[in-house]
């Protein structure tokens, strides 16, 4: 319990009424007091106890390792512990997830909207704009799930939001500088000496970039510390008189219901506390914390004005003239041409630098209190107050007090070399605070405090570092370690972010390592395919090197079974300009390369096809929606029947020749033009094509003559005895019955026997050099074609293990309907030196088969027939 809440116990519950009106009533001051102890609860939040936080938003702190966490004295830190342990989420992460895709769409149209390079700083502005509309709604959704009374705190991926917006905003201030306004300043003159401060600092201002990219950063550390800035604690009273309790018991003592104890002092003038070494009431010594406070703070947000009207409203108007001082002077009528009687108003502080040398001794006075030295030190360039203050808040607030400081030796330095005036000279302390921007990166890196130098590490930190540095290459290297380590987590929202930033960089013409930039786009490419949107894919595809968009948009595809969709995901391929055949090609013939494993080698006695065989088969869409790549679906279809054919397995290459179109070979002709014109691999392709067409319908149609055979002969019916004349009578009508189906069996049998005949002989007599077989060309074949090199030995394997299959087929035909003679025939068709079918026998088989052909004449000489085949039979 403090001296204040002390106080309020002894007081009567009625309102203290005083005579000059000056005393504030008891509620009011409860009021204060609760108002002032919300905002300490606001502003300690992060576990920083009574100071006062002024950043509010958590750094970035999640996506480094626990380990790194935990500074050496001890636990983490408020704040980050809540990181790692998980935020108070508000909403679910589907909320989160949602808004995460919206995003990435939302980035997409703002960079098709703006695509021309003069237009990268409005498309950074749009982007800024898609940010602040996503924060806002995921507000309000935890707004709306919140439980009452629960404490609101950001979700780790609106912590990140909040920071890639600032980063934006950053880089349209300084690369809006660099690549305008240093581009438009033309070499400056020399600046002779002068008598006007504001000249001479604003010819430096044109002149030095380096200055002028300080300033613009502490604009910005200023505005982000006023947006993030939630609630404020205003002044009490409008237009008070300064210390009005102190007044009060001064001028009715021992009447005031606050009276103080101790003793007080005698004056009220501003030097009065220090000088008597006596202290104010403790209501007004309250008041003086605040205010010091609450000056500081609008200081800290690049409100000066504000700043001095709350002096002004606590009736402390010499305390905002304080702030006065810094100003610099220019006398507008001392180089004036025009001699007239009107004189115009001098500028600024005439004696600034005594000012100056007063305001640096009040930063290191011992007798001030934190908040009231660091408000003048931020005003004279005195770091070290400013760092007693910020030390122990965030790495925003400590580069914020760095680059102030900074920013005044070199303003400072500049106008004593050009004017004209004398200065009372600074401290040497005062000079030997000049640091470069590199030095002060690492000051913070190094920080005693765990909180400020882990922030250092954190990703947003560094990419903004960097960005003020100009020093993108060093950046990316940084990025490439954390693309292939482990040590920094690159949530997606990430990967968003640096891919439009590579992006924004080639816009602009910045110079920086291209791979890292790609793999940085793969990365984020990779994150699109999880999201199964085909134009978002193909768009950052398209900004990769040929390689890296063949590998990518092929992965892509990869992962798309539905037709529509393949067919959407190709369309948006060829509008973003990816080179779609090759993909496909690449797509289809990488499924091809796939192996089985043991299991799904082992035939399977179904029929069933194996998963992958179904993916095999799947992939041949890819080139079926394009007509001029018909050509190509042949090549590749018939690559992957011979794969099948070789593993016998007949379904599989009924189902990949389904797969072709029926429109296929008329496209090819119609896209060629003529035959001449059509190229030797869609030739050959075409007539192995027609090859496979011929051989999967005779083993179709000799499967079907087998179930006629087998299994659609008639049963005749079972044999009863018959014992009256109705079942005699029913007895013949099932036998008649059976000998009509058996008769319309035979007739149906060998009406199919000749149509599976004549299919099985379309195999061995297939037109020309035969099946499988290529015909002489003039055309020149692909050079360097392995799938060529392979398809000749494939094929020849292929004749040597269905062409003996289809003479035993045959032959069995002809065995089981009893046509032996035609058996006969087929010796002469094997024996022929047209196609020397003969020669795809192995001896042993041929042997086989010979001795079976043998058999027949065997038979047919036991029925007394003619066991030899005439020139009639033939025919």
């Amino acid at each position: 319990m403090n001296k204040l809440e002390r106080t309020l116990q002894l007081l009567d519950e009625s309102t203290v009424q005083s005579p000059s009106g000056l005393l504030r009533s008891k509620d009011s001051v409860r009021y204060l007091q609760q108002q002032a102890r919300e905002e300490q609860r606001q502003l300690g939040a992060s576990g920083l106890g009574e100071s006062m936080m002024l950043d509010s938003v958590q750094d970035v702190g999640l996506y480094r390792t626990v380990g790194e966490l935990e500074p050496a004295g001890g636990g983490l830190s408020g704040s980050q512990l809540s990181l790692v342990a998980g935020s108070t989420v508000s909403y679910t992460n589907a909320n989160v997830r949602e808004a995460s895709k919206q995003l990435c769409e939302e980035f997409l149209q703002v960079l098709q909207r703006y695509s021309n390079a003069s237009d990268v700083f409005e498309a950074t502005e749009e982007l800024v704009k898609s940010l602040d509309d996503t924060l806002v709604q995921l507000n309000n959704a935890s707004k709306q799930l919140l439980p009452t009374g629960r404490e609101r705190r950001l979700h780790a991926e609106e912590m990140w939001l909040n920071a890639e917006r600032d980063t934006w905003r950053l880089m349209i201030c300084l690369y809006r500088d660099r690549l305008i306004t240093q581009k438009q300043d033309s070499e400056m003159d020399d600046l002779p000496l002068v008598n006007s401060e504001q000249t001479i600092i604003s010819h430096l201002y044109g002149g030095n970039a380096n200055l002028r990219e300080y300033q613009i950063i502490v604009d910005w550390l200023e505005q982000m510390a006023l947006r993030q800035q939630q609630t404020e604690l205003g002044h009490y009273m409008n237009r008070t008189v300064a210390w009005e309790n102190t007044l009060h018991q001064l001028l009715e003592v021992g009447q005031t219901a606050f009276g103080s104890g101790r003793a007080l002092v005698k004056g009220l003038d501003p030097d009065a506390p220090i000088r008597e070494k006596l202290p104010l009431h403790d209501l007004d010594m309250e008041d003086q914390t605040q205010l010091a406070k609450q000056v500081f703070r609008a200081i800290r947000q690049g409100r000066l004005k504000e700043a001095q009207i709350k002096c002004e409203n606590y009736g402390q108007a010499w305390k905002a003239a304080l702030l006065e001082g810094w100003r610099l002077h220019h006398d507008p009528n001392y180089d004036r041409e025009n001699v007239s009687l009107a004189r115009e108003p001098i500028e600024g502080n005439p004696r600034r630098d005594l000012w100056k040398k007063f305001a640096w001794q009040m930063a290191e006075s011992r007798m001030l209190d934190p908040y009231t030295k660091a408000t003048i030190g931020s005003l004279c360039g005195h770091l070290d107050s400013m760092v007693e203050v910020l030390s122990e808040h965030s790495w925003n607030d400590m580069l914020w007090a760095y680059l102030k400081a900074q920013i005044d030796i070199r303003v400072e330095s500049e106008i004593r070399s050009h004017c004209v005036k004398s200065y009372l000279p600074m401290p040497d302390r005062y000079w030997n605070g000049k640091m470069s921007l590199e030095q002060i990166f690492d000051a913070l890196e190094a920080h005693k405090n765990a909180r400020i130098s882990l922030a250092a590490k954190d990703v947003d930190k560094v990419i903004q570092k960097y960005i003020m540095l100009d020093d993108i290459p060093e950046l990316m290297r940084t990025v490439d370690g954390w693309l292939e380590g482990t040590e920094v987590v690159l949530i997606p929202q990430m990967l968003r972010f640096l891919t439009h930033f590579v992006m924004f960089l080639r816009q602009i013409g910045k110079t920086f390592q291209e791979d890292i930039g790609d793999r940085v786009v793969k990365r984020y490419v990779e994150y699109l395919s999880t999201l199964g949107s085909a134009h978002m894919v193909a768009f950052y595809t398209a900004a990769l090197p040929p390689a890296m968009q063949l590998l990518l948009y092929s992965q892509f595809l990869q992962t798309i079974s539905d037709s529509q969709q393949r067919k959407q995901a190709l369309e948006q391929a060829y509008n973003f300009g990816l080179d779609v055949p090759t993909i496909t090609v690449y797509t289809v013939e990488w499924y091809r390369a796939l192996e089985a494993t043991e299991d799904e080698l082992t035939p399977i006695a179904s029929g069933r096809l194996t998963e992958l065989d179904e993916q095999k088969i799947s992939s041949l869409e890819w080139l079926t929606f394009y007509p001029d790549q018909r050509g190509e679906l042949l090549w590749q279809s018939n690559t992957l029947i011979r794969y099948f054919l070789a593993r016998r397995s007949i379904e599989a290459a009924r189902k990949t020749f389904a797969v072709i179109p029926a429109d296929t070979m008329e496209l090819i002709f119609t896209h060629y033009g003529s035959k001449d014109d059509i190229p030797c691999r869609e030739e050959v392709s075409i007539r192995e094509y027609l090859c496979y067409q011929t051989y999967l319908a005779a083993i179709q149609g000799y499967n079907d003559w087998c179930q006629l055979f087998y299994n659609g002969k008639p049963k005749p019916p079972p044999a009863v005895k018959l014992s009256n004349f109705t079942e005699r009578v029913t007895s013949e009508h099932r036998e008649a019955t059976y000998r009509k189906e058996l008769s319309n069996w035979e007739l149906r049998v060998a009406e199919l026997t000749n149509v599976t005949r004549d299919l099985l002989y379309n195999v061995l007599l297939f037109p020309e050099a035969g099946w499988l077989v290529d015909t002489d060309t003039t055309k020149p074949p692909p050079d360097d074609d392995e799938d060529w090199l392979h398809r000749a030995v494939q094929m020849e394997n292929l004749r040597k293990l269905c062409i003996p299959e289809i003479v035993l087929l045959l032959h069995q035909l002809h065995t089981l309907t009893e046509r032996y003679s035609e058996n006969l025939l087929l010796a002469d068709v094997l024996s022929s030196e047209t196609r020397k079918l003969y020669s795809v026998f192995p001896k042993h088989k041929l042997a086989e088969t010979l001795i079976k052909i043998a058999e027949s004449s065997l038979t047919l000489m036991n029925a007394r027939k003619d066991p030899f085949v005439g020139d009639a039979a033939k025919k």
